[in-house]
């Protein structure tokens, strides 16, 4: 008799058994790995580094995948309730709290104390980092920093963990795209291309920064620090293309594909911190607060966030400007001024045109931000004091403190377990809130819904790891249109009726208040006269 038949009831699922032959294997061949990762750490010197580099980062691959397949190999394509409320990790038992304790000391010693892991000013790097070395030199030609290692162990999550969400998720095909984009992007654009690029930098002709070049303003909110500007101009036409292209991503390329797509052509087909949330932290998106309450944080919080970026990069453009005008032809009054007029008119045509798609306290707070930055702006130009009062590079460096590594890394990634896989994208990241606020008030994209459709199993909002209630909208036969759904799809791939769809028509009609309970959301009159 196959004992994988559910004997009960219960809607939730058998609760979990112990781990199967092929899953006890795989996770002693990934602790094998990961072993001699910590071995490195307390200055093991390895005789041939590169070749046991290959052999720890293929071990935490393989035991992975491994682990996946003895997981999902011997079920059925398709999502269930797999017993996640019942598993100490993926509900805050003692195993999630234990490795949230390991994953957030991890980034406190990689951002704060990167000699304890082998980081050496003077001299050739010892421990873990002098590990990552050979592997380094092979693609920059430099030796190995925190900030390589943590971008190859990023690389290695994102594949390895992305094999097994198209594992699990193999019965949805804009799943297995889009995870194989985020694969894709984070490979080459973020970790080959810009360590590839680094070679250039042996020759005298070029100084160029290092370049994510799928990271946008604000997510790389140093990309218009004074060095980087430098070292941009000095590098002849390869500097000022990445230059310009960098400014186009904000104001051509951002615009035009969350019309087209929404947000989700970045969050969830692109981003790095969205590819490492949908893969590492695919087991704890049920974990996200669905409470109105967190809604109401979430909005006024990660929009406080954007107008500090805005804020600081305003300050630090402006502080360096105007000191050599045959490098910067750009002045600083004409630069202060031109940002005033800029976001007075975008807000003046967003409340014109687009005022009744933001709820009331978005109106307020659209209101109080503009008047403080505009005053703040104003207050600089007249009285000549800093802008938003603080020197600019302290702002600079109090923000890349408090959002750019406590929120973002130790408390973004390290509290997966606890508060869920995208907390960052919630409650921090300024990239999620300006594709929020282009998604909700001109993208043709939206998540249609059939209400009379829907038996309110509840999948879609558990699984939802952006806080969403998509049953309440599933309900009513309401379309999701919220700024910070990222178009995951995993609440069409969990329902079991096909009662939501990702659509991206026309933006006419995707915001409807009046619903209708049965069916999907139409107006018969609207449709009446339209066939006149």
């Amino acid at each position: 008799m196959n004992n994988t038949v559910q004997k009960n009831m219960s809607l939730s699922g058998e609760p979990p058994v112990a781990l199967n032959v092929i899953q006890k294997l795989s996770v002693v061949l990934g602790m094998f790995g990961l072993g001699v990762l910590l071995l490195a750490t307390f200055n093991i010197n390895f005789p041939n580094k590169g070749l046991w580099l290959s052999i720890s980062l293929g071990a935490i691959t393989a035991g992975i995948i491994l682990f996946s397949y003895g997981a999902y190999g011997d079920k059925s394509a398709g999502i269930k309730n797999d017993g996640v409320w019942f598993k100490s990790i993926s509900s805050r038992g003692f195993l999630a709290w234990l490795l949230g304790l390991v994953l957030t000391g991890f980034y406190i010693v990689l951002y704060f104390y990167p000699q304890y892991i082998g980081l050496r000013s003077e001299g050739g790097n010892v421990g873990l980092i002098a590990l990552f070395d050979p592997l380094s030199e092979l693609l920059s030609g430099n030796p190995a920093s925190q900030w390589f290692v943590y971008g190859t162990l990023y690389t290695v999550s994102i594949l390895a963990f992305g094999i097994k969400f198209i594992w699990k998720h193999r019965h949805n095909n804009y799943e297995i795209i889009r995870t194989v984009s985020v694969m894709f992007f984070q490979t080459a654009f973020a970790f080959i291309i810009p360590e590839l690029m680094a070679r250039l930098n042996s020759s005298e002709a070029y100084n160029i920064p290092y370049y994510d070049l799928k990271n946008i303003w604000p997510l790389n909110y140093y990309n218009f620090e004074q060095y980087r500007m430098d070292g941009f101009i000095s590098s002849g036409d390869l500097g000022m293309g990445l230059l310009i292209f960098g400014i186009a991503s904000i104001f051509i390329i951002t615009p035009i594909l969350t019309y087209f797509y929404g947000k989700r052509w970045y969050c969830s087909w692109v981003c790095g911190c969205g590819g490492l949330a949908e893969t590492s932290g695919d087991a704890f998106r049920q974990l996200s607060d669905k409470s109105l309450n967190a809604w109401k944080i979430e909005r006024w919080v990660v929009h406080s966030v954007l107008v500090f970026s805005v804020l600081m990069t305003t300050a630090v453009i402006h502080s360096y400007l105007s000191y050599d005008a045959a490098k910067y032809w750009l002045n600083k009054d004409f630069f202060l001024i031109g940002v005033a007029v800029f976001l007075g008119v975008l807000f003046a045509v967003i409340w014109i045109f687009k005022k009744e798609e933001l709820k009331k306290d978005a109106r307020y707070g659209a209101i109080g931000y503009l008047a403080i930055t505009l005053g703040l702006i104003a207050i600089h130009y007249f009285s000549g004091s800093n802008v938003f009062i603080f020197n600019p590079e302290t702002l600079r460096s109090t923000y890349g403190f408090l959002i750019g590594s406590i929120f973002s890394g130790v408390i973004g990634t390290g509290f997966y377990p606890i508060f869920g896989n995208r907390v960052w994208c919630r409650f921090g990241c300024p990239m999620a809130a300006i594709l929020g606020l282009q998604q909700r008030l001109f993208s043709k994209f939206r998540i249609t819904t059939n209400g009379g459709q829907c038996i309110s199993c509840g999948n879609c909002s558990t699984y939802c790891e952006m806080g969403i209630d998509v049953r309440a909208y599933a309900q009513k036969g309401e379309n999701i249109v919220r700024a910070s759904c990222v178009g995951c799809g995993i609440c069409s791939a969990v329902c079991p009726r096909g009662v939501l769809k990702l659509e991206n028509d026309t933006p006419k009609g995707r915001i409807n208040s009046d619903a209708v309970l049965l069916g999907n959301d139409v107006d018969l009159l609207d449709l009446i006269k339209q066939n006149k």
